[in-house]
């Protein structure tokens, strides 16, 4: 591999974890970086999995310190997302991305339209809708859903956490985005246990981008944690678009 190919990765795997300690979606930043550099596709998936998983542990630490994380959510959903997110990894292959990345464009542009039509929506928390079936239902929809297809596919788990909690928990967007970064810690655990058993991890290149994703995520952990709820509504709202634009992309082009 190139000098200049090596760089190039270096830089966005900086700027994806910035982008995942925000509010997730590094992979739309690492992955085409790592495809284009000469990677196969599960090669590329695998390594993003490598380098990730150190950024967004370091994004949660640095949450853990500064704000309250919902621990009755994030320590039953970690453990689950690592199982569920190994056994997407295992069963990537069966999967017909033809028919999930339409489902996929559905749900973001709801979420896209909703966040856009209710400026008020995450800039502050709503414990009124906390429950037990609430907070049952959050820990299978991210310990067990959002982490299987975070080992089967991938982009944009980080987002669909943030949401989850959101939306289900009536969570202000700082302290889901905290609770997130758990269980995308743990989905990245289950699905590099997967890959590296297979075979299919760069461990140097994934270990070099590793330490510029922790510096980013280090970055992004602390904008959010000071600018707030509304600056993560903005970056949301974007990477939201870009996920949209992506998944299209990857439906409609042609070969």
């Amino acid at each position: 591999m190139e000098a200049g190919q090596i760089v190039v990765l270096l830089l966005a795997a900086l700027s994806a974890g910035w982008v995942d300690a925000v509010v997730g979606g590094g992979g739309l930043l690492q992955l085409p970086a790592l495809l284009l550099a000469g990677l196969s596709p599960v090669q590329a998936l695998a390594t993003n999995k490598s380098a990730a998983i150190f950024g967004t542990a370091s994004a949660a630490v640095t949450y853990a310190r500064r704000t309250k994380l919902d621990r009755a959510v994030a320590v039953p959903a970690g453990a689950l997302a690592v199982a569920f997110a190994g056994l997407g990894a295992a069963s990537a292959a069966l999967l017909d991305r033809a028919v999930l990345n339409p489902l996929i464009m559905v749900v973001l542009l709801g979420v896209a339209a909703f966040v856009t039509l209710r400026p008020d929506f995450g800039r502050l928390p709503h414990p009124h809708l906390r429950t037990r079936r609430r907070v049952l239902t959050a820990i299978v929809a991210a310990g067990v859903l959002i982490a299987y297809y975070d080992g089967i596919l991938g982009p944009g788990t980080g987002t669909f956490l943030l949401i989850a909690f959101t939306s289900i928990l009536g969570a202000d967007f700082v302290h889901a985005s905290a609770t997130a970064k758990i269980i995308n810690t743990g989905t990245n655990l289950g699905a590099l246990i997967v890959f590296g058993l297979q075979g299919h991890v760069m461990w140097a290149l994934g270990l070099g981008m590793a330490a510029c994703n922790i510096a980013g995520a280090q970055i992004g952990a602390r904008m959010a944690l000071n600018r707030g709820s509304g600056f993560v509504r903005i970056v949301l709202l974007c990477v939201v678009t870009a996920l949209i634009a992506k998944l299209a992309y990857d439906q409609f082009a042609v070969p």
